[in-house]
C-alpha cells in the first residue's frame, strides 16, 4: 500500500496542509497501529501531524482505529460506573496524587481502571507509586478483569490493553518528539463508552479539542486541566472540572484564581516512597484531603452514578473524608 497521497496531504507544512477526513484518518491510523507503515513513511507522518496539528475529524478517525484495537472490558456486575484514569506523564516538580485518587474511589466502591505505562521515563510514574502501596500491575487483560471484579482497582500497562498504540508511543525516544499516540491515550476507555473517563490535558488548545472528542463520542467524562499532565486536580488550586455527558457538557466546578490563603499539607517530596507514605496518612484520616482533590472525588461519585446528585456527592466527600471544605463550589 502507498502512503504517498497522505503525506502529500498532510506534509505540506502549517500553512499548505491539508485535513484528512475521519474515514481517511482511521484507515491511515490503523496501518500505523498495526505496525503496516514503512519506517521512512510512518516518521513522515507522525512529523507531518506535529508540524501541521490534528483537525477534530482527524482525531475521531484516529481514536476509532485505537478503539478497534483496544481490549474491552466488562463492568464490574452490580457496580456503578467504573472510572478510568490514564496515567502517561508522571511527576516532574510535584508529587504524582493519581494513586491517591484511585484509592478513594476504590474506598468507595466505584470500580477504578488505572492504564498507563510502567516506566517513568526520568518522572515518577503511578506505576512506581502503586508499587510502594504494593498494587501491582496486571499482566494481561484478563488479570486487569479479575482485579476490577474482585478488588475494585486495576493498574493495566498499556501493553496488555492496546499494544499498537503501546509501540507508538515507544517511538518518542527515537524521533524526539511526541505525536498523536501521546494524546489519543489519554481517551482510551477500554468500557467502550461505559466507563467515566478523566479526561485530563495540559494545553488549553488541547483541552478544547478533547471536549470536542467527547461530545462527538456521546460518552461520559470529567474534563480538567492536569496537573503536569496526570489526571488530578492540581491540590493548590482547582481547576474547571466539567462533566461530559449526552453530547452536552455542565460545568461542575468552576476554576479557582484567587489567592492562595494558605498552602495544603502536600507530600514533602515527589519521589514514590515520600508520595507513598503522604498517601497513606490521608486515607487514614492523619492528614487532611486537598480540597480540590475532594471537589474532584465528589464529581466522579455523581457522574458514576454513586450519589444521585453533585451536592449529595459533596456531602458524602465531607462526611467520609473530613473534608468539610468539599462542600464548597
Amino acid at each position: 500500500m502507498s502512503y504517498a497521497h497522505y503525506i502529500k496531504e498532510i506534509g505540506r507544512g502549517a500553512e499548505g496542509a491539508h485535513h484528512l477526513s475521519s474515514e481517511d484518518a482511521r484507515q491511515l491510523y490503523a496501518a500505523m497501529l498495526d505496525g503496516g507503515v514503512p519506517d521512512l513513511e510512518l516518521g513522515a507522518i507522525i512529523l507531518a501531524l506535529r508540524v501541521k496539528g490534528e483537525s477534530l475529524d482527524e482525531m475521531l478517525g484516529f481514536m476509532a482505529a485505537v478503539d478497534d484495537r483496544t481490549q474491552c472490558l466488562e463492568v464490574p456486575h452490580g457496580r456503578v460506573r467504573p472510572v478510568v484514569l490514564p496515567t502517561y506523564n508522571g511527576a516532574r516538580k510535584e508529587a504524582n496524587l493519581t494513586p491517591l485518587l484511585a484509592l478513594l474511589l476504590q474506598r468507595f466502591g466505584v470500580p477504578v481502571l488505572v492504564h498507563g505505562l510502567i516506566e517513568g521515563l526520568g518522572r515518577v510514574s503511578s506505576g512506581h507509586i502503586f508499587r510502594e502501596l504494593g498494587i501491582m500491575p496486571a499482566a494481561s487483560s484478563d488479570q486487569v478483569q479479575i482485579a476490577l471484579d474482585t478488588k475494585g482497582l486495576a493498574f493495566a500497562p498499556l501493553n496488555s490493553l492496546s499494544p499498537g498504540i503501546h509501540n507508538l508511543l515507544a517511538l518518542r525516544s527515537r524521533m524526539g518528539v511526541r505525536s498523536s499516540a501521546h494524546s489519543l491515550v489519554k481517551m482510551i476507555d477500554p468500557f467502550h463508552g461505559e466507563g467515566i473517563l478523566m479526561a485530563a490535558a495540559t494545553h488549553p488548545a488541547f483541552i478544547d479539542l478533547m471536549r470536542g472528542m467527547l461530545v462527538a463520542r456521546g460518552g461520559k467524562a470529567i474534563l480538567l486541566r492536569g496537573t503536569e499532565g496526570e489526571p488530578f486536580a492540581n491540590p493548590k488550586r482547582r481547576p474547571r472540572l466539567e462533566y461530559v455527558h449526552d453530547g452536552q457538557t455542565d460545568i461542575l466546578f468552576e476554576a479557582e484564581h484567587d489567592s492562595l490563603r494558605a498552602l495544603p499539607h502536600l507530600p514533602e517530596a515527589s519521589d514514590a516512597v515520600a508520595t507513598a507514605r503522604w498517601i497513606r496518612k490521608v486515607l487514614d484520616n492523619q492528614l487532611p484531603l486537598p480540597k480540590p482533590i475532594a471537589n474532584q472525588l465528589a464529581c466522579c461519585l455523581f457522574a458514576s452514578g454513586y450519589a444521585e446528585g453533585l451536592n449529595q456527592a459533596k456531602a458524602i466527600v465531607a462526611v467520609e473524608t473530613g473534608s468539610h471544605s468539599a462542600t464548597a463550589a
